[in-house]
């Protein structure tokens, strides 16, 4: 059994930044994660906000990290190569309460020390963005938009990059303090690992796995919420997210939100559910959302729909009060060589890098690890497709013939892009892996014309039967059986995936 210095558990956003700046040490770090990819718990069911940091504590861990993951982002997104607009945000208000708590929470903002923030009327929010609701606002300029998949994809990769390991399809059942060898044996279903050091990144789980751990099993409440993906002709009538004013609690209702990629978000309500994986979405609340998307974005149309999803914010709380709980961050001296990270849930995106760095400090606090001197925080990014210049497909397509077969008609993505992201450093081969490295399937057709001719790759190039495809999960089979001949129908093409 291989002895490693450190396992992080869990590789949603968090636990994928904590591996990055523990790359920074000479130390042996493995990832696990339960599921067949990176991101595939709240980490990608999200907004993809950059928050500034107006509704939190001042003085709490949640505020100290967002404001400093706000303002460090620039240079993070040009290292990691992903794609990133500061796009400012409104906060929009209809009523004299709403004004009031808008106010409230500048002032908060001001505190924590989020910078240019101001209120702004009706005829200046038209001037901005002529689309978004609101009689008044409170206009935040340094809030931004970003992919949070290719984020947390990014994270992962430079640190593959930098000698982490990651191991999917592990979900951490039980862990052992070795007193005699000092480390911890942490057991799988697809086998077992032993550390010196083990870091609690385990998203909505890290409740579980503190209490293995020996600290509490802190309380925690699922806050789900249900959006709305609307394609990108909506997108082209929403410059800036636009959310409601915040709720005497600093919470928000239903706003619109644009992607980086052209889309736009609407959501999410909010509720709470008892069901650790409950992203099943409802009627109810897929009306609910309507309407009120409408209040936020005057474009909201049925026309426009092409998706929905939910995520939930597992909260810490107080079972007492019912108070919500600051972020968890410890590393108890009677818990030896641990890092407990509990209750990240939003803002944990833009606070991932922060708290990874000072989960990294307490280790190296201990255990005074060596510098990695070849530690590289850039990624390298090839330029997609459809943002290259004419000139530059040429070239592309004659250095690779494969840049000239589009596999994705409504995103524009080549076979060699497919092919390519099926290579990808992390070893991850999913149909939903793929989509969230190339954008295909997320159009307006939504996988209609090129989810087979992914599957199909995916077969090709991995050299594994059809019905072992997956789609995202371990038991998401794309087939179980045959669906069509492999002879070229007569249309010329190839007939299915599945023989």
């Amino acid at each position: 059994m291989e002895q490693w210095d450190v396992i992080v558990i869990g590789a949603g956003v968090v636990g994928a930044a904590a591996a990055r700046e523990l790359a920074r040490f000479r130390l042996k770090i493995g990832v696990l994660e339960k599921e067949l990819d990176v991101a595939c718990g709240n980490s990608s069911r999200n907004t993809g906000m950059l928050h500034a940091g107006f509704t939190y504590k001042p003085g709490s861990l949640k505020a100290e990290c967002a404001v400093e993951g706000n303002q460090e982002f620039d240079q993070v997104a040009e290292e990691l190569g992903v794609p990133f607009k500061r796009t400012g945000k409104l906060v929009v208000g209809f009523t004299d309460h709403d004004m009031e708590n808008i106010l409230k929470y500048k002032g908060i903002g001001e505190q924590n020390g989020v910078k240019g923030m101001r209120i702004i009327d009706k005829e200046e929010i038209r001037r901005i963005d002529p689309n978004a609701g609101g009689e008044f606002a409170m206009y935040v300029p340094s809030s931004g938009i970003l992919d949070p998949m290719a984020y947390t994809i990014a994270l992962a990769e430079n640190a593959c990059q930098n000698g982490v390991r990651f191991f999917f399809g592990r979900e951490v059942t039980d862990i052992r303090r070795l007193e005699d060898e000092d480390c911890y044996l942490l057991e799988t279903p697809k086998g077992d690992f032993k550390t010196r050091w083990v870091v609690n990144c385990a998203g909505m789980f890290a409740s579980k796995i503190s209490a293995m751990l020996g600290y509490p099993d802190y309380p925690v409440k699922g806050f789900k919420g249900e959006y709305y993906v609307l394609d990108k002709k909506a997108g082209a009538f929403l410059s800036i997210p636009v959310y409601p004013a915040p709720n005497d609690n600093g919470g928000f209702a239903t706003h619109a939100t644009p992607t980086i990629d052209g889309n736009v978000l609407v959501g999410p309500d909010s509720y709470v559910t008892e069901d650790w994986e409950d992203y099943k979405v409802t009627k109810e609340h897929m009306d609910g959302l309507f309407a009120d998307g409408r209040k936020m974005f005057k474009q909201m149309k049925r026309d426009y729909f092409i998706r929905n999803f939910a995520g939930i914010r597992w909260k810490r709380y107080d079972p007492e009060t019912g108070a919500i709980l600051d972020f968890k961050l410890e590393a108890d001296a009677s818990h030896p060589h641990t890092v407990n990270l509990v209750g990240i849930e939003s803002p944990g995106v833009t606070c991932a890098l922060p708290l990874a760095r000072r989960a990294a400090a307490l280790l190296a606090a201990q255990e005074h690890p060596a510098a990695n001197q070849d530690f590289n925080p850039v990624r390298p990014v090839e330029k997609r497709f459809y943002e290259m210049t004419r000139e530059e497909k040429a070239r592309a397509i004659e250095k690779d013939p494969e840049y000239g077969e589009i596999v994705c008609r409504c995103e524009t993505v080549t076979r060699a892009e497919i092919r390519k992201a099926i290579h990808n450093p992390l070893g991850v081969c999913t149909v939903t892996g793929i989509k969230n490295r190339t954008r295909a399937t997320m159009g307006r057709c939504q996988g209609g014309y090129c989810e087979t001719r992914i599957t199909e790759m995916i077969e090709e190039e991995m050299g594994i039967r059809p019905e072992d495809v997956r789609y995202s999960r371990e038991n998401s089979y794309m087939f179980t059986g045959p669906v069509r001949s492999r002879e070229k129908d007569h249309f010329g093409e190839m007939g299915g995936a599945a023989q």
